[in-house]
């Protein structure tokens, strides 16, 4: 049976104690022995035992301890044990108890003074309360702040009971004139507690008649100071301004905690920019003095609520918060960088960027483990800024250009890509960036970083001395020819092939790797890390990066370096006068091409070079050979346009969903123009004055009344048993985050009395029921609302289901009533979302659990498929519109999304029309979670024909 309880304690079933042991323990006169005896006989009666004959033992061998400890467990025991019978009255043996209350509440310690006024604050039997008020009263006035805070604390419970005004009358008057004298900050804080739960007009009327010191109060006061003030503004809005004086005044309290929720209570109380500015100033000032890094996120969550709501304020204060930079954790550093981003502008972009290329520059140090990663993140912010407002890229490119040689391929590959971008976007700088690029170029050491910069050199190198310089520099890194020498390829045939395999083969290894449209590719483990160099041809001084780099295989970046020099030879012939010398860097250029092919066909190698890369660079010799002008235009500019085209679409995607994000206008033609310098200050500051303009616009616009949709309210009802059922019962169903609340209607149809009525319910998945259920009694034909609160620990589709037990008077067994299944979908949980390709690839490789659905659906167009899946899986589209564009029977694309407890959700669509007109493919999806992955899956499974 549930009873209420006070106390919980835990218990360890595998050894109960036995009640004639206790028994015996509390008889003798060894304390120990009755101490631990009495945490026995507790622990056993918070778990169901009753132990009756115990209370006579305890009264008897117990009371007349003096042991503080004995004493304290004495109280716990009194706690929990039943003071009433059956029908509510005090059993009678509770006067013994009553006595010993009061001989503890006179004791000349002031300890057992104070544990019994903390017991009497858990008492609700007002026959034992009520001949021990004068000695609660008179312990107001002891001499120790410890008995006086309890008894403050004994007060207010009292006065809280339903027959408390009458046991204590003029308990606020008594503890008002007690807040004006006392000194002691925690007894302070209960008297004005007490006021506050008790009779806050008292309490109002003490703040403000002490408004001008509530600046000196204690800690513990301004809380509830605090919380005081929001209870009353939400109730008397018009009365805020007064109140947010004194907000604004503890703002500059010594305490953090205080200050914080100043600054909260100032958000939620007033939109006035005055108030707003002095709370953004104040979570800054707490970004930078708080040392613990679970208090600065908290603070970013509230930066980043307010940049949502008062953007124009926060884009001034952007400085301060790029100081949380210092701190070394990369969460506090990711949130950090993901606000400003969004409050940059024209006027403080070139600010920040000078603070992110600071940054950058300290990352070279090498302290810290993470700069390479930290280092990737400010390379993507500087992007970021370079992309919005190109002015700022020419004081930030050169730095960045240092880092192509990072360790950190991702950090190097985001600088490369970032270089790509503003060479094409910033003309000015083309001179600049390609006579650096050329400089640093050999030193980038990962094959990935170094096909993009190639495609840049063979793009942009557009005048003789670049083009020669670019010729020169890839050759430099080449080296000498041949890459391998006879006797070498001999020696590799006989004896020295085994040491050649080992010494290779870790570098050589192939794995997959996961391109653009979620499809598998195999790639040599060299193009991720930074190399390791091979064994030199006699005669060379030094191997040059790209020769390392060709010699363990990789003929992916053969094919590129093809591309490149014969980009360079048809730029040369439009910009070279005489025609031997662009036959000479032909003649060269063809000799390299031919000796790349000759390394991947030898045996030299642990694998032989792919029809891919050797049809590539074969096309690069012919092209060499016999040049016409369809294909020189394709070479020189197709790929230049290709390029374009897709910066265009970026920016194009971006600007749309800024748009997006500011789709209510700000102002509309006919809007009330409110002249608020004419009004009445009636004595009024400027921050008041500031509040009320405010509030009058949410009155205006109606944000004070907004109503949620009814219309949605009702797609929310399920019906849980049939019309024909003698207890009818529907739930309203509200999923927030973390929790979902049910509120079930009951309604009785019988002409009968329902007695110890009570909803069972049980649930499946992530999902843990929060209270346990109560029984209730409903008459004939009326109805009750129940309420549950289940909690949700994962994104994972749950089911609740449950029934209805009930008893009527005429027959002695119990009703149960079966209820439908509430199923709670996925959808609840998961948002759309953004990431970056590689992320996105990132986390594909990364992601342990994969559910992969086959297409099995009505639709037959794949576009219409994929709008219907992305509809259906509340997800967005990473794949560009153009990609997506055109008929080629095929296609696939990326989807992610976010769920509210931070997990990921990846999803690949592939989609092939047949030769029936039917779709064929599927849809695989990746999470870090089984739940998540399974879910999606099955709400794929039933969504994807098409139908609701």
């Amino acid at each position: 049976m549930e009873k209420y309880c006070s106390l919980l304690v835990h218990f360890d079933k595998g050894t109960p104690a036995l009640a004639n042991e206790i028994k015996e323990a509390l008889q003798g006169n060894d304390v120990p022995a009755k101490i631990e005896a009495m945490k026995n006989a507790i622990m056993l009666m918070l778990n169901g035992e009753t132990l009756p004959q115990l209370f006579i033992t305890i009264v008897r061998y117990v009371l007349p301890s003096e042991d503080h400890t004995v004493q304290k467990l004495l109280l716990l025991y009194l706690e929990i044990i039943d003071k009433t019978d059956g029908k509510g009255r005090v059993l009678p043996e509770m006067i013994l108890i009553c006595q010993n209350l009061r001989n503890n509440l006179q004791h000349p310690n002031e300890y057992i003074r104070g544990v019994t006024l903390r017991f009497l604050c858990r008492l609700n039997e007002v026959e034992i309360i009520e001949p021990l008020i004068p000695s609660i009263i008179a312990n107001l006035e002891h001499r120790v702040p410890y008995v006086r805070r309890n008894a403050i604390l004994a007060v207010m419970s009292i006065y809280k009971l339903p027959q408390g005004e009458q046991l204590l009358a003029d308990a606020p008057e008594t503890i008002e004139k007690f807040l004006s004298t006392e000194q002691d900050p925690s007894a302070r804080r209960n008297a004005f507690l007490m006021l506050f739960n008790c009779a806050q007009d008292r309490a109002v009327n003490y703040l403000l008649s002490n408004a001008d010191r509530v600046l000196e109060w204690g800690e513990l006061l301004q809380m509830v100071v605090l919380d005081l003030i929001r209870k009353v503004c939400r109730t008397k809005k018009d009365e805020k301004g007064r109140y947010i004086k004194i907000i604004i005044s503890l703002l500059s309290a010594p305490s953090a905690a205080v200050v914080y929720e100043c600054a909260g209570t100032l958000v939620s109380l007033s939109s006035a920019p005055t108030a707003i500015k002095a709370a953004a100033t104040t979570y800054c000032q707490l970004l930078i003095s708080q040392s613990d890094n679970n208090v600065k996120l908290i603070v970013l969550d509230r930066l980043n609520e307010l940049k949502a709501s008062h953007r124009e304020i926060m884009v001034d204060m952007i400085m301060d918060v790029l100081r949380a930079l210092s701190s070394p954790n990369l969460d506090i550093r990711k949130k950090t960088l993901d606000i400003v981003l969004e409050l940059i502008t024209l006027r403080n972009v070139s600010e920040v960027v000078s603070t992110l290329r600071k940054e950058v520059v300290k990352t070279q140090s090498g302290e810290l483990e993470k700069n390479g990663e930290y280092r990737q993140m400010l390379i993507r912010a500087i992007h970021s800024c370079a992309v919005k407002y190109p002015e700022v890229a020419s004081t930030v490119v050169h730095v960045l250009m240092d880092f192509l040689g990072d360790n950190n391929v991702a950090s190097a590959m985001d600088v490369i890509v970032f270089v790509r971008e503003i060479i094409e976007t910033n003309p000015k700088l083309r001179v600049s960036i390609i006579t650096r690029l050329l400089d640093t170029f050999y030193q980038i050491r990962a094959a990935r970083v170094c096909s993009c910069a190639l495609w840049i050199i063979g793009e942009y190198c557009l005048s003789l001395s670049e083009i020669e310089s670019g010729i020169t520099t890839i050759k430099q890194c080449l080296g000498d020819l041949p890459f391998f020498s006879v006797s070498e390829e001999e020696e590799s045939t006989d004896s020295s092939k085994k040491s050649q395999q080992t010494s290779t083969i870790s570098v050589s290894s192939r794995r997959p790797a996961i391109l653009a449209d979620g499809t598998y590719a195999t790639q040599s483990a060299a193009s991720e890390n930074a190399f390791s160099a091979p064994a030199v041809l006699q005669g060379s001084p030094a191997v040059g990066n790209l020769r390392s780099l060709l010699l363990v295989g990789d003929f992916f970046l053969g094919a590129v370096i093809a591309s490149t020099l014969t980009k360079l030879i048809l730029r040369l012939e439009e910009v070279q006068p005489l025609k031997t010398e662009v036959n000479k860097a032909s003649t060269d250029i063809l000799l390299i091409l031919v000796a790349m092919l000759q390394l991947g066909q030898s045996s030299v190698l642990s694998h032989p070079i792919d029809n891919v890369s050797r049809d590539r660079i074969v096309i690069c010799i012919r092209l060499l050979c016999n040049t016409t002008d369809s294909l020189r235009s394709i070479w020189l500019s197709s790929c230049r346009e290709s390029f374009v085209s897709m910066l265009c679409d970026k920016k194009a995607r971006e600007t749309e969903e800024i748009k997006a994000k500011a789709q209510i206008p700000q102002s509309q033609p006919d809007d009330l123009i409110d002249f608020y310098h004419l009004k009445s200050r009636k004595g009024m500051s400027q921050l008041e004055l500031e509040d009320q303009v405010q509030d009058d616009l949410k009155r205006a616009t109606g944000e004070f009344t907004k109503d949620a949709d009814d219309a949605n309210k009702l797609n929310r009802i399920i019906q849980l048993t049939g019309f024909s059922d003698p207890v009818y019962a529907e739930a309203y169903v509200t999923v927030h985050h973390y929790d979902i609340l049910l509120d079930v209607t009951i309604i009785n149809r019988t002409k009968e009395t329902l007695q110890n009525l009570c909803l069972e319910l049980a649930t499946m998945g992530d999902l843990k029921l929060v209270e346990r259920p109560q029984n209730y009694t409903i008459a004939p034909e009326s109805s009750k609302q129940i309420k549950a609160n289940i909690k949700v620990s994962s994104t994972e589709t749950g089911v609740i289901f449950g029934n209805i037990v009930y008893e009527t008077s005429n027959v002695l067994e119990r009703n149960v009533v079966v209820l439908n299944d509430i199923h709670i979908d996925i959808m609840d949980y998961i948002s759309p979302a953004v990431c970056t390709d590689a992320a996105f690839r990132t986390m594909w490789a990364e992601f342990e659990w994969e559910n992969k659905v086959a297409i099995n659906t009505t639709i037959t167009d794949e576009k219409e498929f994929l709008d219907h899946i992305i509809k259906s899986t509340n997800m967005r589209c990473l794949t560009a519109p153009s990609a997506l564009e055109g008929e080629c029977g095929f296609l696939a694309a990326n989807l992610y999304a976010k769920s509210v407890f931070g997990e990921d959700a990846l999803v690949n669509v592939s989609v092939e029309k047949q030769a029936d007109s039917k779709l064929h493919g599927y849809i695989r999806i990746r999470s870090k979670t089984q739940g998540i992955a399974l879910s999606l899956g099955d709400k794929i499974t039933l969504k994807q024909k098409g139908g609701n």
